[in-house]
């Protein structure tokens, strides 16, 4: 039967449904701060919304959206190439080159359209692709589509990455290297000096993608190649406006002037709407904010190392570094959801992240944290946790 291969899913719904349970698509009826909300009829403090900035709910962002609604109307109803570009898309693609230092951009209606419409044009046939193991869905599922010779390195190895460009030998004048900034379950940071070394070493092209680590990482919030001082070994970033930016959308920024030619291969841009010039508006004014105020970056890594060190203090086990992306690994499925739930009774939504979306066969509580948490609400997030470990519903690293 054409269905079968979604009883396994059904199942699990079903199940989550009996336990009265709803951690995927959980409604949010009412937002009433950057960090606060009212989902399914709960009021609770906002630990899994990727709101590294807490711009998604900044009045000067608001305010430029509203601005664009009554001068640009509502949405574009084409794509770029027909009649979906607008003044105001094209100077986000102006500002956005610019942060990076860059001279050639290219804005899209999603992260994840951008990250899979670059992955499946960059690379082709007779080329070669070496992805990171733990790359995000949005890049396997560009990477399956490009035609190329797909190889995998070992997670944020890159002993592994050079030993895989020196077996292609001169077919690295034509392999896509990617690689992420932080990986969106476990918060791990890349060691992009190591990846960038072994790219000079044997040759390629640098594909990053900072979806995460935009606005979080760098001495403008660059991101993790800003970071780690390389920069110049990166030839192609991508991101998306939907983390740090609050808003929605994606971008991809590069040194090479050829990205200018290869937006008019890309099937995920050529066949899409242009993004609604609310957004883009408000997105200008969020990349605007970053730039302008660095002290929130400031704020979020003092958040996220309060965090890690309290959920570390009670002995959970989490990543090797504080990140804004803090994940409690669980080998259980059962234990993992009534842990969410007694979280979300707790006043606390977090994300849970089951398998295959986990990297391995472990469930995750991914917690992500803002600029816009307050200090009190860290705590409080940390008592939850607290009380899950108190009533024997999450184990230790000790207890394990």
């Amino acid at each position: 039967m054409l269905f079968d291969k979604f009883q396994e899913m059904a199942g699990f719904q079903a199940n989550l449904a009996d336990r009265e349970v709803k951690p995927f698509g959980a409604v949010t009826e009412q937002i009433l701060s950057a960090t606060t909300g009212i989902v399914e009829g709960k009021e609770v403090i906002l630990a899994g919304t990727n709101n590294y900035l807490g711009l998604s709910y900044d009045e000067r962002c608001i305010a430029a959206a509203e601005t664009a609604l009554r001068r640009w109307g509502t949405g574009t109803t084409g794509s770029r190439l027909a009649n979906g570009s607008f003044a105001e898309h094209e100077a986000l693609e102006r500002e956005i080159a610019d942060f990076y230092g860059l001279n050639h951009a290219i804005v899209f209606s999603t992260g994840f359209s951008a990250t899979m419409g670059m992955c499946a044009t960059l690379a082709g046939p007779g080329d070669t692709i070496l992805l990171d193991a733990d790359s995000h869905a949005s890049i396997y599922a560009g990477v399956n589509l490009s035609g190329a010779n797909i190889l995998r390195f070992k997670h944020n190895n890159p002993d592994d990455l050079a030993k895989r460009l020196r077996r292609l030998g001169d077919d690295t004048k034509r392999t896509l290297i990617i690689a992420e900034g932080i990986y969106s379950m476990y918060g791990d940071i890349a060691p992009l000096q190591e990846i960038a070394a072994v790219k000079r070493e044997y040759g390629g092209y640098l594909f990053l993608d900072e979806a995460h680590s935009m606005g979080c990482l760098g001495a403008s919030g660059r991101g993790a190649a800003q970071a780690a001082g390389v920069e110049d070994d990166i030839d192609f970033y991508a991101g998306t406006f939907s983390k740090s930016l609050g808003s929605i959308g994606g971008f991809c920024v590069s040194r090479h002037a050829e990205l200018e030619a290869i937006r008019f291969c890309i099937r995920a841009y050529i066949f899409t709407a242009s993004s609604s010039p609310s957004v883009i508006a408000s997105t200008r004014e969020a990349l605007r904010i970053i730039r302008a105020e660095p002290e929130r970056q400031d704020k979020l890594w003092s958040n996220a190392h309060r965090l890690y060190d309290g959920l570390k203090a009670l002995g959970l086990p989490v990543g090797p570094a504080a990140s804004p992306v803090i994940a409690v690994e669980m080998a259980d499925h059962s234990a993992t959801i009534d842990c969410w739930k007694a979280l979300f009774d707790g006043g606390v939504y977090v994300n849970l992240v089951v398998p295959p979306a986990s990297p391995s066969t472990n469930y995750l509580l991914r917690n992500s944290v803002s600029a816009a948490h307050t200090t009190e609400q860290i705590d409080t997030i940390i008592r939850a946790y607290a009380a899950l470990v108190d009533a024997g519903l999450a184990k230790t690293e000790q207890a394990a």
